[in-house]
């Protein structure tokens, strides 16, 4: 296998090899010239002449929580919502507590999908109906607690300054007055949880993240992709056109952000042991956020 990116899943190459073997073999798929594709948060695996890509979620993951995407995304797939479709086997299917996924794969170009076409198929999500698959809660502050309890890389006083600024941020929550209406939320929706179709049209992907929740949490993290990663305000600006809601002209814009940002920081935190290399990063990251410096470039981790 030949390995382009760090960390799959948090489980080494040999271990990852034979959970992906046993998985195609299970549905008849040739794993022989199989490709990492992503490996910081779980693997992701492009099998060449199947043209399938193969996803065996991140150790410790729940299995019932990947079994409860595929029905999500069985059922989006019957809407005809534009996401990247499931493969036609019977899944997930689990090796050694391992759950994996299979996925058309769809050839992008060098490119990552632009904001403003993230904003269609986010609409289209934020409105639709009530899903017949039984969706958590999305809750920022919990999974930031969890991150923050699970961190080894950093200093003690690094963690005590993330808590309590968590514990800031969650009372300053209490006060936002949301005005979109509550419904699917995405979760992570950035540029590289998208891909490209057609002539300028995208479909969203990563359904990890999925729950109900307020669209304005979406909103917010589109935003500080574009601002964080060097997009630009006017990359930002024609997500917000598009969309047709600007989320940083709502008066709850900033409590959010920074809840967002917090919960990037910590999850990255979460997972440098899998990523050594990424340690650098965070700690830069941490550091922008005690000088309260909300233009600090970011690089993808």
């Amino acid at each position: 296998m030949t390995q382009t990116a760090p960390a799959p899943g948090g489980f080494d190459e040999s271990e990852m090899h034979q959970v992906l073997e046993r998985g195609c073999a299970a549905v008849g798929l040739d794993c022989s010239d199989a490709r990492l594709l992503r490996g910081h948060t779980n693997a992701v695996i492009l099998l060449e002449k199947e043209q399938v890509v193969v996803k065996i979620a991140r150790r410790g993951s729940q299995i019932d929580d990947v079994a409860r995407t595929v029905a999500f995304v069985r059922w989006l797939m019957d809407a005809g919502f534009p996401t990247v479709p499931l493969y036609p086997v019977d899944q997930p299917v689990v090796v050694d507590r391992h759950a994996i996924t299979f996925w058309a794969y769809l050839p992008q170009p060098d490119h990552p999908v632009a904001a403003a076409q993230l904003a269609k198929p986010l609409y289209a999500l934020h409105t639709l109906t009530t899903p017949p698959v039984a969706l958590p809660a999305h809750d920022n502050i919990a999974a930031i607690c969890r991150s923050v309890a699970a961190i080894t890389c950093l200093s003690a006083e690094s963690l005590s300054f993330l808590s309590e600024y968590a514990e800031q941020l969650e009372s300053d929550l209490r006060a936002v007055d949301f005005d979109l209406p509550e419904g699917v939320i995405q979760g992570d929706p950035q540029h590289r949880n998208a891909l490209h179709v057609g002539v300028g049209g995208a479909v969203l992907c990563d359904w990890d993240t999925v729950a109900l929740g307020q669209p304005e949490w979406d909103l917010v993290t589109v935003e500080v992709h574009c601002r964080r990663f060097g997009h630009g305000e006017q990359h930002y600006a024609a997500f917000a056109d598009t969309y047709g809601w600007d989320v940083t002209r709502w008066p709850g814009y900033q409590t959010l952000a920074a809840i967002r940002e917090l919960r990037m920081i910590t999850t990255n935190a979460r997972k440098v042991h899998h990523a050594p290399d990424s340690l650098h990063e965070v700690e830069q990251r941490v550091n922008g956020l005690r000088n309260q410096n909300r233009h600090l470039r970011w690089n993808i981790l």
